[in-house]
C-alpha cells in the first residue's frame, strides 16, 4: 500500500480545494434553484452570501486552523465583497455580452477567481487569528 504524505502547504491547498468544491456545489445548487424564481443577479447575490458564511467557518477551522474571532468574522466578507463585485461584472459580461448560459457562467467566474481567493483567505484569516501562531 502506498502512503502519501503531504507538506502542510499542500494539505492546506487540498483542503481549500475540497472546501471550495463543497461550497461551490452548495452555492451553485442554491443559485440554480433561486434563478428559476428570481432574477439571476439577485440569485447570485444570495448564493454568494451563503457561500461566504460557509467559507469562513470551513476555511478558518479546516484549512488554516485558526481561531475564529469577531474581528475575523467582520473583515472576512470584504474578501468576497471585492470578489462579488468583480464576479458580478464577469457574470454579466459572460451572460449578456458573450452569450454564455446563465447556468454555466458562474462556474467560469469561480475558476477565474480561485487563486486570488486562496491568497486573500490566507492573509485575512492569519491576520485576524486570535490564537498564538502554530508551529505548522
Amino acid at each position: 500500500m502506498i502512503r502519501l504524505t503531504f507538506t502542510p502547504r499542500v494539505r492546506r491547498w487540498l483542503s481549500f480545494l475540497v472546501g471550495g468544491g463543497l461550497n461551490t456545489g452548495l452555492t451553485y445548487c442554491l443559485y440554480l434553484f433561486l434563478s428559476y424564481l428570481i432574477n439571476y443577479q439577485i440569485a447570485y447575490a444570495i448564493a454568494y452570501a451563503a457561500g461566504i458564511a460557509f467559507a469562513y467557518f470551513f476555511n478558518s477551522k479546516i484549512v488554516f486552523k485558526v481561531e475564529q474571532s469577531w474581528v475575523g468574522m467582520m473583515i472576512y466578507p470584504t474578501i468576497y465583497l471585492v470578489q462579488y463585485l468583480f464576479g458580478a461584472f464577469l457574470l454579466s459580461a459572460l451572460v449578456e455580452h458573450l452569450h454564455f448560459h446563465k447556468n454555466i457562467a458562474p462556474i467560469l467566474v469561480i475558476v477565474l477567481l480561485l487563486p486570488a481567493s486562496y491568497l486573500l483567505n490566507k492573509v485575512v484569516l492569519k491576520v485576524t487569528d486570535k490564537a498564538p501562531p502554530s508551529k505548522e
